[in-house]
């Protein structure tokens, strides 16, 4: 099989362990799109909102910007066409440069806490630090389900996410 093709084809179904197969198989992390600009694989995973596919791209080399994030095809905007404000804000994380006056679906709040966010973890580091079982292995995260919310105030949460941004900028 072809891996650029396996690769485009995990992506469009949203498969991350199928990814990392294409890519451990030798599927190059920027192919090109129709118009013969880098970044296909980024640009559709971020269109198709996998905000966990895109970090793994990112990880292996593909690059959150391009020459200018408001042309169509760049993967700020594609994320924005789609309506993905969760892969957005990823992107933001690992450095993604929002050009003055764009429209991201995002408030200010969650921008100022996204940039903070990859601040704090840096965007070299594609995934905030988290408990992992050896050096060979993923990161292991606890997933807590929730089914009701009734009674908690993320609110705290927020304002000392927003307090520790705003500390962080006067900096």
């Amino acid at each position: 099989m072809n891996p650029a093709i396996d690769l485009l084809r995990a992506i469009r179904t949203g498969r991350l362990h199928e990814v990392r197969a294409a890519l451990d198989a030798g599927a190059p992390v920027e192919l090109l799109d129709g118009r013969g600009d880098p970044g296909l694989p980024l640009g559709v995973a971020c269109f198709m909102g996998y905000a966990d596919i895109v970090r793994e791209l990112v990880r292996r080399g593909a690059k959150v910007n391009t020459a200018d994030n408001t042309q169509p095809t760049s993967p700020l905007s594609m994320a924005i066409r789609g309506s993905r404000t969760e892969v957005v804000k990823t992107l933001i994380e690992l450095g993604a440069e929002v050009p003055p006056n764009m429209e991201t679906g995002l408030t200010k709040q969650e921008m100022m806490i996204a940039r903070w966010r990859g601040q704090q973890y840096g965007t070299k580091t594609v995934t905030p630090p988290v408990a992992v079982a050896s050096d060979d292995q993923e990161p292991v995260f606890e997933e807590i389900e929730m089914v009701r919310c009734y009674g908690t105030d993320t609110a705290v949460l927020d304002a000392d996410m927003i307090k520790a941004a705003r500390e962080m900028d006067k900096k």
